[in-house]
């Protein structure tokens, strides 16, 4: 395990200013590439004592400033076309990347590293998806994949465009075995013979 001083609030993990101890491949190849932590040494110490006034007002602006697009993004819904099967089953899946790509759509910057997804999304379907725009601030979007816009709008009604053609294919056929069972002759009765 190796320390080190976390420069901002990391999840699950802990707040600026700690001390904590965490594997040696997440300090090498995620919380110091990414300036998220320094080594706990006597001289970084020192440094962050010297600068916490600073980075404290630098992460106090940042986080105003994500609180403010927060208030205009939650709740927004971005829609994402994708061709599926019969059953809703996606050819693919839905990527943290299109998601993103779907809410810079909307009018709002996001990075494919700020969408949380727990698992890829690999049905049609609306998905609840959570987007952090600062460590200290996220916010929840509305995920609708579909086939198509209509589809889109019909989930979006609370319409679950998959079922309804299923129901409908369902009736469709159960006509057609009904009008081809009228058409037939009644099954036990003599035919009739011509002489």
């Amino acid at each position: 395990m190796v320390e080190v001083i976390l420069l901002e609030r990391v999840e699950k993990l802990g707040q600026m200013g700690q001390v904590v101890k965490v594997r040696p491949g997440f300090a090498r190849n995620y919380l110091l590439p990414q300036k998220k932590a320094l080594r706990a040494t006597k001289e970084n110490l020192a440094y962050f004592e010297k600068q916490r006034g600073q980075l404290e007002a630098q992460n106090l602006s940042r986080r105003t400033e994500a609180e403010h697009v927060a208030k205009k993004l939650d709740g927004v819904a971005v829609v994402i076309i994708r061709q599926a099967g019969e059953s809703g089953q996606l050819y693919g899946s839905v990527t943290a990347r299109d998601v993103a790509d779907g809410v810079t759509r909307a009018g709002f910057t996001v990075g494919r590293g700020q969408v949380v997804l727990d698992k890829a999304i690999k049905t049609l379907g609306l998905y609840k998806q959570r987007v952090v725009l600062h460590p200290e601030v996220s916010v929840t979007i509305t995920v609708n994949v579909a086939q198509s816009a209509e589809e889109a709008e019909m989930q979006a009604r609370g319409a679950d465009p998959v079922r309804l053609a299923q129901e409908a294919a369902a009736r469709e056929a159960a006509a057609a075995a009904e009008a081809a069972a009228a058409s037939a002759p009644e099954a036990g009765a003599p035919e009739e013979k011509a002489d």
